[in-house]
């Protein structure tokens, strides 16, 4: 999965939108990864985060 860092989606929650910054969130967590749970990483691994078993 690639994601560029400055891509953002838009997402309402409770009628209100939100713009979310998709890529900086996904390359905060893969440059942090030895951080993350195992149960974090299986998470990230299912949504098709290849960097996320390494």
């Amino acid at each position: 999965m690639k994601v560029p860092r400055q891509h953002t989606e838009t997402v309402v929650i409770d009628g209100q939108k939100h713009d979310i910054k998709a890529g900086v969130f996904l390359s905060n967590h893969k440059s942090r990864r030895n951080k993350l749970s195992s149960e974090q990483r299986a998470q990230f691994t299912a949504l098709g985060a290849d960097w996320a078993t390494t």
